[in-house]
């Protein structure tokens, strides 16, 4: 590499560290305004234009405010832990492409900051060290309430885990790349959306329960644990949390539509000028819509409770994301020995039709367990107590 090489990569590094910063505080925004909205309120107002200052306002208190360490913490794991959750998420994002190629000095720079050949490995790797970051704020705190909640919510993220690796193992079999562009070039014609759909669904459903979002935020159930693994952090600390939490759902977003929404790809396509603002405008805009979907399931699902949480990922997700790698390698291995047999009718590709009559099936259905979970629980406890 020559020193522009090393120019342009540092320049990237430094333009997605920043915003990915800015997203997550608009993304804070955009959600307290949503919610409030929900509610007939009018949400933050007073901190800049619409209050969309609010989260900057909130990040300069925590950092000025007084970081508490308690007497019986495990100082050194103590400090580690809230560092370990916000990298991954950055660290994750690395390998995600933004944009179609530019050139820039006679060379065509992607907008990736790194094209690995195991892109998608790398997010699973990246992920699950997020389980660490839980169980060891947990531990290293001293109090028990942490302690319940890490171990709480490390049994819920490495459960889903094992759902959202299948439901990659089946976009991975039917695009045949592992590396992150190949995969965004192989959708030029379809969305993996399509014939990918229900393991769009329990990649959706994964990533919730990955990051503790509503309706399987258990982790901080307030009412049950305080505040969870980090009751027992304050300041610039806590402030570290909540910052990889929201990096990480910007990042596993910005995942989901690499996989399954076409990456920077656009319906039309963007010249002159626009060659190059075009793609990254698209993939911000598909990132934007599904953390607005986020943030409609935080105002309209209650919170599952606890054993139906490992319930439906145990029974329900991992189950379906076995039959649907079943269904998925059958999918791509039999139109290759039975194509003039089985699926050319007429002129009709049948394969296409099939995949995407059985991924509509599976993927309603899945929906739909999930909503009676969500809608059952309240109902339960509510019987429970009368009682």
């Amino acid at each position: 590499m020559t020193g522009i090489d090393w120019v342009l990569l540092v320049g990237k590094v430094i333009v997605v560290f920043f915003a990915l910063l800015i997203s997550v505080l608009l993304y804070i925004w955009m959600e307290r305004k949503v919610i409030a909205d929900f509610q007939t309120r009018t949400g933050p107002m007073r901190a800049g234009p619409r209050g969309v200052l609010v989260t900057l306002a909130d990040g300069v208190k925590l950092f000025f405010k007084e970081s508490i360490t308690p007497t019986n913490a495990d100082r050194a794991v103590y400090v580690l832990a809230p560092i370990i959750a916000m990298v991954p998420a950055f660290l994750a994002f690395s390998v995600i492409p933004f944009g179609a190629p530019v050139t820039i000095f006679g060379r065509t720079v992607p907008l990736q900051l790194a094209d690995l050949n195991i892109g998608v490995l790398w997010v699973l790797a990246m992920t699950s060290i997020g389980v660490y970051a839980v169980v060891l704020a947990g531990w290293s705190s001293g109090s028990n309430y942490p302690l319940l909640g890490s171990i709480r919510s490390t049994a819920q993220m490495i459960s889903y885990e094992v759902a959202m690796g299948l439901a990659l193992v089946a976009v991975l079999m039917f695009s045949g790349h592992l590396r992150m562009s190949e995969i965004v070039d192989q959708q030029g014609t379809i969305w993996n959306v399509v014939p990918q759909f229900p393991a769009f669904v329990i990649f959706l459903i994964c990533a919730l329960a990955e990051v503790n979002r509503p309706p399987f935020d258990l982790a901080e159930a307030e009412t049950e644990l305080v505040a969870g693994f980090h009751t027992e952090y304050s300041g610039i600390r806590f402030a570290l949390f909540y910052l990889g939490e929201y990096v990480n759902t910007v990042t596993v977003s910005a995942i989901a539509v690499t996989l399954f929404l076409g990456g920077w790809r656009g319906w039309w396509p963007f010249d002159g000028a626009w060659a190059w603002v075009g793609p990254v405008l698209w993939f911000v805009l598909k990132v934007t819509a599904l953390i607005y979907v986020f943030i409609l399931i935080r105002g309209t699902l209650p919170r599952l409770r606890y054993d139906r949480l490992m319930n439906f990922g145990w029974k329900y997700l991992i189950p379906l994301g076995l039959f649907w790698v079943l269904a998925t390698g059958a999918i791509v291995v039999l139109p290759e020995r039975y194509a003039s047999v089985l699926f050319t009718i007429g002129g009709f590709d049948v394969k296409r039709g099939v995949v995407m009559a059985l991924g509509l099936i599976v993927g309603t259905w899945l929906v739909m367990s999930l909503v009676k979970q969500a809608l059952e629980a309240p109902r339960s406890d509510a019987r429970e107590a009368a009682a």
